[in-house]
């Protein structure tokens, strides 16, 4: 009987077949990624207020579980302010909340109803003269802005001299980053009790 000689597979089957079987690895990872549990956005801290005159808003507040948005906030995409919670959700437009944190109101509230992003200003000094970023306008009341910000180095807002008014909705900065990503000129915000 005679010898057949061995075959030998070429180099680009070879590279085929590791490709394909490289990119079946792949694909049963990621369905068996999405199974799995997935990540979601964590609620900030929820900030604590005293009505102490020598009272300092925490740095590091303490929140809840994650709350779900208002129902009489309206529909679509928005952000949600609540003067009661002091949160904010952003909304997408499913109505799926995106991200919902706690915030530090200032001393002049909105009123409640529906505003729209007039404008914004990526960083100044704000009224407690703190560097703040991120700041996203959407009204006044009694000759005082109102906006949402952060304060760049991350701080609460300290306490307002006594009398002092001030407009800004302070969040962190992983929130303002969001607000400020979310909340582009015109955006709907529905401030709620």
């Amino acid at each position: 009987m005679r010898a057949v000689p061995a075959r030998r597979i070429p180099s680009w089957a070879w590279v085929s077949g590791l490709t394909a079987g490289a990119i079946v690895a792949v694909a049963v990872l990621a369905v068996q990624a999405e199974g799995g549990p997935q990540p979601t956005a964590a609620a900030s801290p929820r900030p604590t207020a005293s009505a102490s005159a020598d009272a300092k808003p925490s740095a590091s507040p303490t929140d809840t579980a994650p709350v779900a948005v208002p129902d009489d906030s309206g529909t679509g995409r928005r952000i949600v302010y609540s003067l009661g919670a002091k949160r904010v959700w952003l909304v997408d437009a499913s109505d799926a909340t995106r991200r919902t944190f706690a915030v530090w109101p200032g001393t002049v509230s909105p009123d409640p109803g529906s505003y729209a992003v007039s404008s914004r200003n990526e960083g100044t000094t704000g009224s407690d003269g703190v560097e703040i970023e991120h700041i996203v306008y959407f009204t006044a009341k009694s000759g005082v802005s109102i906006a949402f910000s952060n304060a760049l180095d991350g701080s609460s807002p300290p306490p307002p001299a006594q009398g002092t008014q001030t407009g800004g909705i302070r969040t962190r900065v992983a929130d303002g980053d969001a607000l400020w990503a979310f909340g582009t000129a015109g955006t709907t915000v529905v401030v709620v009790e």
